[in-house]
């Protein structure tokens, strides 16, 4: 097994430049992750593992290993306290192909549930939003307009895996629309405005919930296109909450009406 010992290697190098620059990410349509289960759920997802990298001191021995043949690197604690990303220490670390997240590539059952964000911002939003959308076994997770790199360590890290669990889909809010109007999908969008009760709508046909940041909300062509609007009653002295919030609130109304 080759064995990587120094931080300044010209690998090690590119792999920081991985982990930092969406650009990087992008140009070499490659992603950086670290963790075991994080890896276990990557292979199960059919992501592709360009290499792995381990520190043998720190890697649980029941792992196994040969599952990777020649893709592993052995690298030293130095080497893996440079690339280690998450305050947790599992000494195992993995490059993979992004995958295509294109809408023509989902496929999606006859009665789907989706859940659709618009420029979210912050990763730990969307990997929160993730870990709810695997929670609900909900068919697709549509991003539109994204503001971050899905890829994002950050992301991945929030989601605890969930990146890997669900199928995602990225396009423009127009893009978006024009597939769920397509493919005869209702959708519902979380905003202050003409907006009714979320639990006074039907959720168990074909249906999309929609939610948008908490600083701006949705963008107009979601509020005038939707099958409705809606709105979670609140309270308090606050007219808005966090959205990962508001999203788990909304696929939970949906999978109870459709039985779980």
């Amino acid at each position: 097994m080759k064995i990587i010992s120094s931080p300044q290697n010209p690998i090690i190098k590119a792999l920081l430049q991985l982990q930092e620059k969406a650009k990087t990410r992008k140009q070499t349509r490659t992603f950086i992750f670290e963790g075991k289960r994080e890896i276990q759920l990557a292979l199960k997802g059919n992501y592709e593992l360009e290499s792995v990298l381990i520190y043998p001191e720190l890697l649980d021995k029941a792992f196994d290993i040969s599952l990777f043949h020649s893709k592993c690197v052995e690298i030293t604690k130095e080497v893996y306290q440079k690339l280690a990303y998450r305050d947790s220490t599992e000494g195992i670390i993995a490059v993979a192909k992004i995958k295509s997240l294109q809408l023509a590539a989902l496929k999606l059952p006859k009665n789907p549930l989706i859940l659709v964000m618009e420029s979210i911002e912050k990763p730990g939003n969307i990997g929160a939003m993730l870990r709810t959308a695997d929670a609900a076994k909900v068919d697709a997770v549509l991003i539109a307009n994204p503001k971050t790199d899905l890829y994002n360590p950050n992301t991945i890290r929030s989601s605890v895996g969930c990146i890997f669990t669900n199928q995602i889909a990225v396009g423009t809010t127009n893009e978006i629309i024009s597939f769920l109007q397509t493919n005869n999908i209702n959708f519902y969008s979380a905003t202050l405005q003409n907006a009714t009760s979320y639990h006074t709508q039907n959720y168990t046909k074909p249906t999309a919930l929609v939610v948008g940041t908490e600083a701006t909300g949705l963008s107009q062509p979601w509020r005038e296109n939707a099958t409705q609007n809606i709105i979670i009653p609140m309270n308090g002295e606050i007219d808005s909450m966090n959205v990962s919030v508001a999203a788990a609130i909304l696929i939970f109304e949906a999978k109870r009406q459709r039985g779980f």
